[in-house]
């Protein structure tokens, strides 16, 4: 197991809460914006998107509350429950409203607006997942690896909303987004119950720090603790 260096830890502690701050700010805009032209384009889909990108923000708000802490790790248990409440009411929320999207009568519009927020999103987002990966794995925190899961989430609804809206206006079909959103929302559930149980060892293991030495018994102590 691989011994961080104090001040490397406090830098990568200053950098989880950075990144955390850095999703929720974004998220926040992103949901604003998306409901707001959910609402002009009767779009269950962006609706939906805005309110998941809410949910997304407060799985940054527990990263925040642990980091803001002096000893990070002594939350650490609680931080990967609660973030696993949060894929939970995402894929509620997803399923639920993807159903009553493919049920429903009305048509969306075509909205130019929600279009190029899933295309800023899709490449704001794996940059954030990118780095939050990297900083969770160093530091040996399951609650950032899990973190950046969510974030990975969001990335995946977001290419699979601008799917969804490209072929709403090009072709009229409505009903494409909420079909992948269900197997998104399939995967949200995997990522809840491995957060709830602390079970990252994937992500912590010899197959990410290979270099680092650090084999499965020390992912169940490190990281992975649950």
């Amino acid at each position: 197991m691989v011994t961080l260096a104090p001040a490397r830890r406090a830098l990568l502690n200053r950098r989880s809460l950075l990144l955390a701050y850095a999703t929720a700010g974004y998220n926040l805009l992103e949901g604003v914006v998306a409901v707001a032209a959910g609402a002009v384009a009767s779009s269950a889909a962006l609706i939906g998107f805005g309110l998941d990108s809410f949910i997304e923000v407060s799985s940054a708000l527990v990263v925040i509350w642990q980091f803001r802490s002096r000893l990070p790790e002594t939350r650490e248990r609680l931080a990967l429950k609660l973030i696993a409440l949060s894929f939970f009411a995402l894929a509620a929320w997803v399923t639920v409203d993807s159903v009553r999207h493919l049920l429903g009568s009305q048509q969306a519009e075509p909205s130019p607006v929600g279009i190029g927020l899933a295309a800023v999103s899709v490449v704001v987002m794996p940059l954030l997942v990118w780095a939050k990966r990297r900083t969770g794995r160093e530091l040996g925190s399951a609650t950032v690896v899990a973190d950046s899961m969510q974030t990975m989430l969001c990335t995946y609804l977001s290419a699979v909303l601008l799917v969804g809206l490209l072929l709403n206006w090009a072709f009229g079909w409505s009903w494409a987004d909420p079909i992948a959103a269900l197997a998104i929302a399939g995967v949200a559930v995997k990522e809840g119950v491995q957060a709830w149980r602390g079970d990252h060892c994937d992500d912590c293991g010899p197959a990410a720090l290979g270099s680092a030495g650090q084999d499965d018994d020390d992912c169940a102590d490190g990281c992975c603790a649950g």
